[in-house]
């Protein structure tokens, strides 16, 4: 049976102590039954591929990229800090204190 990470202390994307953090499936659940994603990575691949970030970082991470995007092609750490919109947010919000949540202003 796979084992999913445990849950660290920090945000794996702002690196800040939070107390609940997320879980962010690199590759999408939905994903993992469409043909293309069977073919492109493992069934532990699909499972075990995740992050442990805080609300702030979870939500800038899907307002960033749509879902198929972010598991085709921005399925790792590294590739989702390639996101210059995401790096930028993740560097601004690491100086932030553990329970700050910032607002977000919708766009029309």
């Amino acid at each position: 049976m796979l084992k999913l990470p445990p849950q660290p202390d920090n945000c794996e994307l702002c690196e800040r102590p939070v107390a609940r953090l997320t879980r962010h499936h690199l590759i999408p659940k939905h994903l993992h039954r469409k043909k293309r994603f069977q073919k492109l990575f493992t069934k532990e691949d699909l499972i075990t591929r995740t992050l442990w970030v805080c609300r702030p970082c979870h939500n800038a991470i899907h307002k960033a990229r749509s879902e198929y995007e972010l598991g085709l092609y921005f399925n790792t750490r590294e590739k989702l800090l390639q996101l210059e919109e995401l790096r930028t947010f993740v560097e601004w919000l690491r100086d932030k204190p553990e329970g700050f949540v910032p607002k977000f202003v919708r766009q029309k």
